[in-house]
């Protein structure tokens, strides 16, 4: 077999049992680079992101771009027929995920001791509001409990409001990305052992059990360091970072507002000069970053006096030119029309059905890049079921059962 070096992953099968964004981000990134990931959905409903964010058809384009690349086959958990259907494929896979409440698959029968009797070298990464042990491992919880829990949400505002949310499902992804980790990280180790001729570790060893308020805190830089060391408690800052000056959003003369990071020591003097501030510039108190931090307002108040007098590109332009990092708050529209997404593939498009027509949509690309420019996006996320026929007849080898939409007591 002839190796893609920009499909790393092509020769891995993976099993997603996954629902919403989580686990589903974990199989988007391994399906990205080459794995064959095979998305098990509820018969009848499926995934129920498909109608999460819908604004027509029966399939959400949130759906479409998180389970890209992927497989749907419909099989009810639930039942012994769909309980040995999937190990059946789980002992013809390298990787199950999974994103359920700690001990569903128990009850299912699917349960740790099951999997690992189908196929002993299966690795095995779950994914859980709190993790599979601990006295909270059987609540449930979903992204915005995680990003509370781990410390994000009440750093996100304005210090004068209740703490707010960043608009996506950030601690999903993040749970994600930790979770193909864990995966890759699993499989490398599996490989290299047998290529050493060193035993394989057990299925315990094996298991990556990602908590999503782990994932979150995990971000959380030295929060609790900080905390623990000096009995500093991190505020709500609003556009800035804590500790760090000049770094803010800055409206510009024509309405649009720029995000300016001039807090590096040599960076702030350029910015100061080139705002017309050489006083600012020399002054000894604001040469290092601790200074700056307690004349946070009065800088912030500098440059916005500035960025006041010119429109956005003239700002960014200025900026370029003199070396200070700065840039755009983007929205949507932006990011579409934008060279340097275009000229890296980041933005790709497919034809989607819209209110009945297929429409070219833009969707975005694969990260990291490998090379000079994204992957292809092979396919958006599939109808549900379209691959259950090719599951049954294909890789397990059997005629397909004639389908049902009912659902599972």
């Amino acid at each position: 077999m002839t190796h893609d070096p920009q499909q790393p992953l092509a020769g891995v099968r993976v099993v997603e049992l996954g629902n919403y964004i989580a686990a589903p981000t974990a199989g988007r990134l391994l399906a990205d680079f080459g794995a064959e990931v095979i998305k098990v959905e509820r018969p009848g409903t499926g995934d129920e992101l498909r109608t999460w964010r819908l604004y027509g058809g029966d399939t959400s384009l949130l759906y479409r771009t998180i389970n890209r690349n992927k497989r749907s086959v419909e099989i009810d958990l639930r039942t012994d027929e769909g309980r040995e259907t999937v190990l059946a494929l789980l002992a013809r896979s390298d990787a199950l995920i999974e994103n359920f409440r700690p001990g569903t698959l128990d009850r299912w029968g699917l349960g740790a001791d099951v999997l690992a009797e189908a196929n002993p070298d299966l690795v095995v990464a779950r994914v859980s509001a709190f993790g599979q042990t601990g006295p909270m491992a059987g609540r449930p919880g979903f992204a915005a409990v995680a990003e509370a829990f781990g410390g994000m949400r009440d750093l996100v505002g304005d210090p004068d409001r209740p703490p707010a949310r960043v608009g996506v499902s950030i601690g999903d992804s993040i749970a994600g990305l930790y979770a193909a980790f864990g995966v890759v990280m699993s499989l490398l180790d599996r490989e290299k052992r047998r290529a050493d001729g060193v035993p394989p570790v057990t299925a315990a060893e094996r298991h990556v059990d990602v908590a999503l308020h782990e994932a979150v805190f995990s971000m959380m830089e030295s929060l609790v360091p900080d905390y623990s060391a000096y009995d500093v408690l991190r505020r709500r800052t609003g556009g800035r970072m804590e500790g760090i000056a000049p770094s803010n959003a800055y409206v510009c003369r024509d309405g649009a507002s720029v995000v300016i990071a001039g807090n590096g020591d040599s960076i702030f003097g350029r910015l100061m000069r080139t705002i017309g501030r050489d006083d600012l510039a020399e002054d000894p108190s604001v040469a290092g970053n601790a200074g700056r931090w307690a004349r946070r307002d009065e800088l912030d108040e500098a440059i916005e006096a500035w960025t006041r007098q010119h429109d956005r590109e003239d700002v960014l332009r200025v900026l370029d030119e003199a070396g200070v990092p700065a840039g755009p708050i983007y929205k949507a529209e932006d990011i579409v029309d934008d060279e340097q997404y275009r000229s890296r593939d980041m933005v790709q498009e497919h034809l989607v059905d819209v209110e009945g027509t297929q429409r070219p949509v833009a969707f975005p690309g694969i990260v990291p890049v490998l090379g000079e420019a994204s992957l292809p996006v092979r396919h958006l996320g599939p109808d549900l079921g379209a691959d259950t026929q090719w599951l049954h007849e294909e890789v397990l080898g059997r005629s397909t059962p004639a389908p049902t939409h009912e659902e599972s007591p």
